[in-house]
């Protein structure tokens, strides 16, 4: 399955910021067992989480860009690098974390960039992922196909006014014309 393919998302998963408190808690616990020295945040949205995970974990916080867009909007079919991981994490376990694992090719490019810097250890986690994340997260919150719809996605402010989400607008009405929707 490719990326951003939304008309293949069964139903809808709606995520309130209470739930995402919830579900980066559970990311915590299912983390903490493997001493992580430093979490690797992937921005945008990875951010939200990993900042969560690190804060309680009391751990180091390094964010990467990694990307398929440019203002908001899907420009490439693969990611390409913005902020790269920092040489710091030689020698460090660390947790690579993003919110959503779609494909789950960003988890992995990161996690491999890691390993190349040094880390001794780069496990991957994410909020939600797709059951096609392939490669999978080492660790998930929540697996679902549903179309994912996170707190921070919901509306944008553009033109001088609230409004739905483009990308969210456009992905309900894909799955609503899919065998699926």
């Amino acid at each position: 399955m490719k990326s951003y393919d939304y008309q293949h998302r069964q139903g809808i998963e709606e995520i309130s910021w209470e739930r995402f408190a919830a579900l980066s808690a559970q990311l915590t616990e299912a983390l903490a067992p493997h001493a992580i020295d430093v979490v690797i945040g992937i921005a945008r949205a990875g951010l939200f989480p990993a900042t969560a995970v690190a804060c309680v974990l009391r751990r180091e916080l390094t964010p990467v860009r990694v990307t398929r867009r440019v203002d908001d909007v899907v420009q490439y079919a693969s990611p390409i690098w913005r902020v790269d991981v920092p040489s710091s994490v030689r020698g460090q376990r660390v947790a690579v974390i993003d919110e959503i694992a779609d494909t789950g090719e960003t988890l992995a490019l990161v996690a491999t960039r890691a390993l190349e810097r040094g880390a001794s250890l780069a496990l991957t986690a994410c909020l939600v992922s797709h059951s096609w994340a392939n490669p999978r997260p080492n660790l998930t919150a929540l697996v679902s196909d549903a179309l994912v719809i996170f707190p921070w996605d919901c509306r944008v402010y553009q033109d001088g006014g609230w409004r739905t989400h483009p990308e969210i607008e456009a992905a309900l009405a894909a799955q609503k014309t899919s065998p699926n929707g």
